[in-house]
């Protein structure tokens, strides 16, 4: 049985209040650990510990020991690859191949991507003419945010826990972090990997809770944090955006999605059908990027079902150290739960259920688990609740369309403006919809293709702000303007 701490001011501390939770295994529902519950004491005890780094041993570093350090931390994680591997499953349920090949090592890829990004990005500087032809000059100048609240999801605990981490470590803050309930380990761990590089202690602090009346509103409700990042739900976004705005604190919100594929008739079908496989179904479905509703031309239409109905068939469920097992469970039966609730509405609503829609027999060791069948569905209206909402599961409705402008519309027509993927081989045509998507991240015969220094974030209700590569300075720094006078 495990024990998941608070990490703070460089040490491994319990609650004050001894308040605990379980931390379940989604694989079979087995306690794996005992997760100590942050209150406001030990909210304020890690956000005064980031202040007193940041203006103590961590804000005294140059730039360039900063960035010696983090890359220490990126090979310790590499170095210590089986412990976060193991961790990141038994919280998670993932795949082991899956967590091996992206959840870890990009991961520690964020510390030195964001790092040696950030480090050699310039300001900007300008001459200016004065009354008394002497002049000034403007020199642009950044320093650190200051303390940054780091609120992370579950679905990819290590990876999207650092892809915040790493810059604003790069940058010169220090962080407090409230990873989700469901996945504590990861988060937990990387408090030794700092101490065992030589991070000062309070630069990097982890309080465990939930949202309402527990850390995580502690957290973002904390007069002393200066900036907050969020990955989650829209609706616990808004909830932060609120608290944000007492003392005008800054944010960057990565929210929820509907995202859309657009498959032409002109595509490559068989790259279309691997790359919407990915998008609907890797991670069972738990990817904010992930394709929910698929726009097929008519004349594609029966063929591309047809192959995806197949591809599904061949996913294969089991446990994470199962090498053939390229499907795994939930998150949690809560959100099962929910999930479910999705596929009994998609019927009351008239769909059709083309493969899945229920909870797969896995056998007497595995029934607690949180399984659910991977599923598609036809004949949806588009006003339907399916079709509008975000589920977060391993889903999606194929619809058939007929023209260029009437599938734009239909991608467009949601409050959400996450991420698009667009399938043809008509390169005009590809930059012609592109330009049109309402959303921050938009992929053309491919999916999740990520380069680090490109932008990262959501239009409409998908969130505030962009991520990635130099446009974390925005966020993870203040430009002040120094005007000197010749």
């Amino acid at each position: 049985m495990k024990e998941f701490k608070h990490f703070i001011n460089g040490k491994y501390v319990g609650s004050a209040g001894g308040k605990t939770f379980e931390n379940r295994n989604p694989v079979d529902n087995s306690v794996i650990g005992i997760v100590h519950e942050g209150g406001r004491e030990e909210v304020d005890a890690a956000v005064a510990a980031a202040r007193a780094a940041l203006k103590g041993p961590w804000g005294k570093l140059t730039q360039a020991e900063r960035i010696e350090l983090l890359n220490k931390v990126a090979d310790r994680i590499n170095e210590r690859f089986d412990e976060f591997l193991e961790a990141e499953c038994l919280d998670t349920g993932k795949p082991r191949k899956m967590a091996a090949h992206i959840d870890i090592p990009r991961g520690a890829a964020n510390f030195k991507a964001f790092s040696e990004t950030l480090a050699n990005h310039p300001t900007e500087g300008f001459r200016l003419d004065t009354p008394d032809g002497k002049g000034a000059l403007n020199v642009g100048h950044r320093t650190p945010k200051g303390v940054v609240a780091v609120v992370a999801p579950w679905n990819l605990p290590l990876l999207l826990m650092t892809w915040k981490v790493g810059p604003a470590l790069a940058c010169g803050n220090t962080v407090v972090v409230k990873p989700s309930e469901e996945t504590p380990a990861t988060t937990t761990l990387l408090g030794e990997v700092m101490n065992e590089c030589g991070v000062p202690p309070g630069v990097f602090n982890v309080v465990h809770g939930f949202g309402p009346n527990s850390a995580g509103a502690f957290l973002t409700e904390h007069k002393d944090i200066d900036a907050i990042t969020f990955t989650g739900e829209t609706r616990t976004g808004e909830i932060i955006m609120k608290a944000a705005a007492v003392g005008l604190r800054n944010i960057s919100m990565e929210c929820g999605g509907k995202n859309p594929a657009i498959v032409f008739a002109d595509c490559d079908l068989e790259k279309a059908v691997e790359g919407t496989m990915r998008s609907a179904f890797v991670n069972c479905g738990q990817v904010c990027l992930g394709t929910e509703r698929v726009y097929v031309e008519r004349p594609l239409f029966d063929a591309f079902l047809k192959r995806m109905k197949e591809e599904v068939a061949k996913l294969k469920p089991g446990r994470p150290e199962d090498p053939e097992a390229n499907f795994g469970p939930l998150i949690s039966l809560e959100h099962r739960d929910k999930v479910l609730s999705y596929y009994k509405l998609a019927e009351e609503e008239g769909a059709t259920v083309e493969i899945g829609g229920g909870i797969p027999d896995m056998g007497e060791a595995l029934q607690d688990g949180a399984w659910i069948e991977p599923t598609i569905w036809t004949g949806l209206p588009d006003e339907a609740r399916v079709i509008r909402e975000e589920i977060f599961g391993p889903c999606c409705h194929i619809r058939p369309f007929d023209s260029e402008e009437e599938v734009i519309a239909l991608a467009n027509d949601t409050r959400y403006g996450l991420a698009a993927a667009i399938w043809t081989e008509n390169s005009s045509r590809a930059v012609r919809v592109a330009e049109q998507m309402e959303a921050g991240l938009v992929w053309v015969n491919s999916w999740f293709l990520r380069d680090l220094r490109t932008a990262f974030g959501g239009a409409k209700q998908s969130g505030i702000g962009r991520e990635g590569g130099v446009h974390g300075l925005e966020f993870y720094t203040e430009l002040k303007n120094i005007c000197i006078k010749l």
